[in-house]
């Protein structure tokens, strides 16, 4: 893939490619003692802003929607988020890279055998403003019942208080904070399954389409499960195009 001075300066305006993290994301983003961001999304960025030749700089966000609100205000060039409608008014999405699943976090007092009775019997659950699983759930039957927070810790909180019966999530995340909570389960079956894209705001159709071409060869290439193994992530959960092993 070719890389032009008109297209750098497509991706990176300021001369740098400035890379929006998602912080509530703990399965593709965390930080180290020392503060810095490592994990997949970080890899992926970097791998990026090589074949470009550009220099990389984070902006930091602890939640999902906080990304997606700054699209349209020339924040950020490229972000790492799942795939919604309502984002895509003003983010150009690539194909997706890695499924994950959404599920929910039961409370110790809650006797639900499944996730399908959670809904059904109409029991309050926590989620959390403007992630992909509340903009999901919104759309669900069961929606009525949905008691939104504005951050995931909010929404723990709220669990561990009583306040809530259960609260949606990603599955892995929320099978951790299970495991602190004697007689807290995750329920099955997953109420959904989160598409990972990386994205940019909309309005850069040739920088659009080279990283929509970036995601497609890094997934067909093996990099992207190779990403997923090195942070502890089955490489099963890479998304390759259709038509390739």
């Amino acid at each position: 893939m070719m890389v032009s001075d008109a297209l750098r300066a497509a991706f990176a305006p300021y001369k740098r490619l400035r890379v929006a993290l998602n912080h509530g994301n703990r399965v593709l983003v965390s930080r180290d003692k020392t503060g810095d961001a490592y994990g997949i999304t970080v890899d992926l960025a970097r791998a990026l802003a090589q074949r470009l030749e550009l220099e990389l700089e984070f902006i930091h966000y602890e939640r999902a929607i906080d990304v997606s609100n700054n699209a349209a205000y020339d924040r950020f060039d490229i972000c790492f988020l799942a795939v919604d409608p309502k984002r895509a008014e003003t983010i150009a999405f690539t194909d997706p890279y890695i499924r994950i699943e959404g599920s929910y976090l039961a409370a110790p007092h809650c006797d639900v055998p499944d996730a399908d009775t959670l809904v059904a019997d109409g029991l309050p659950v926590g989620s959390v403003e403007g992630s992909a699983y509340t903009l999901d759930l919104s759309r669900k039957p069961g929606s009525k019942h949905l008691v939104v927070f504005a951050d995931v810790h909010a929404a723990l909180e709220a669990l561990d208080k009583g306040a809530v019966a259960a609260i949606a999530g990603i599955r892995d995340v929320m099978q951790l904070e299970a495991e602190k909570r004697p007689g807290a389960r995750v329920l099955d079956p997953p109420f959904m399954e989160i598409l990972q894209a990386m994205g940019m705001p909309v309005g850069r159709p040739d920088a659009a389409q080279y990283l929509r071409d970036f995601v497609s060869d890094m997934a067909r290439s093996g990099r992207v499960g190779e990403i997923l193994e090195r942070h502890g992530i089955s490489a099963a959960c890479a998304v390759v195009p259709s038509g390739e092993n």
